[in-house]
């Protein structure tokens, strides 16, 4: 079993990613080409890789789906590159996903947001200190985003609280909150840029002190991925520029055309390079064939892979 402090370190550095989640046409998981998927992506060397996170739907997932997820992903990944399970909703039924991921052998736990209803500093804290208690033995990241969202006083709070508490994911984008907290919390989290195509924001966070971050374009160009990380581990700021011009500033215009497309273009993008994932489920949508057209072009631009 990984540690909660061995599982800190393992997401200090390198970069992170989440697989998307392999369905078939009527919808339902596929879990013989979601183990290809997995073991395609391993050797080009993530850090970690987050099964059932955000670009993995996590969010549209039975619980039955959750569990063939989470063992599929930790018995393909074994000894290869650890496994961190999505786990989030209701405060129970987030337990629930963090002690079956457990049971299933992840090495940690991302938790995303609670959904729906607003809640003050206090409830989302007693949120985060429930699912650390219920998994005292693997490492948690709480993933800062949407109605979920902690400030600085009460992240030290939670933080003093839950020792297996070891990573804080920003899907924000405040950085002034970003920066209050990286300052007041030091080496006490790893910290993760967590923005939707978070390539765009690398530079930016890597100079508040965030250098790590989870590509969702590593699930279909992952040569690029890595070139694009590397450069910004050494600031090769002509790589980083010549990518975002001719890359990632034409993805992001496909991407913001509609609601959920941040996970849409990703199944797209394995679609067409041959990694079909099958469609995203409801209530997402699918690209249309002229938005697939242009991604393919970009995609192209790029050489083998």
């Amino acid at each position: 079993m990984t540690t909660p402090q061995e599982l800190k370190r393992i997401v200090s550095e390198g970069l992170l990613s989440f697989p998307v989640t392999d369905f078939d046409a009527n919808g339902d998981f596929r879990p013989d080409t979601y183990a290809a998927r997995l073991e395609w992506l391993a050797p080009y060397g993530a850090t970690a890789l987050f099964a059932a996170g955000g670009t993995g739907e996590f969010f549209s997932l039975s619980k039955a789906d959750y569990t063939n997820v989470i063992r599929t992903a930790t018995q393909t990944c074994k000894g290869k590159v650890p496994i961190l399970a999505g786990a989030g909703g209701p405060t129970r039924v987030a337990i629930e996903y963090a002690q079956e991921a457990e049971r299933l052998g992840a090495n940690g736990v991302l938790l995303m947001p609670h959904y729906l209803t607003e809640a003050s500093q206090e409830g989302i804290a007693a949120h985060v200190e429930q699912v650390c208690s219920a998994v005292p033995n693997i490492g948690v990241i709480v993933y800062n985003r949407a109605n979920s969202k902690l400030n600085a006083d009460m992240l030290e709070r939670v933080a003093d609280k839950c020792p297996n508490l070891i990573g804080f994911k920003d899907g924000v984008g405040d950085i002034e909150s970003m920066v209050t907290i990286r300052r007041r919390l030091g080496d006490r989290f790893s910290y993760l840029g967590g923005l939707p195509t978070a390539e765009v924001y690398a530079a930016a966070y890597k100079a508040l002190g965030v250098p790590v971050y989870s590509s969702a374009v590593f699930n279909f160009i992952p040569k690029t991925a890595l070139q694009f990380y590397r450069a910004i581990a050494s600031n090769d700021h002509a790589t980083t520029g010549q990518l975002l011009d001719s890359f990632f500033l034409p993805y992001l215009a496909i991407r913001n055309r509609r609601a959920g497309y941040a996970v849409s273009i990703v199944k797209a993008g394995a679609k067409l390079v041959g990694r079909d994932a099958g469609p995203v489920r409801a209530p997402l949508t699918d690209l249309t064939d002229d938005e697939m057209s242009q991604l393919d072009a970009l995609i192209r631009k790029l050489g083998p892979q």
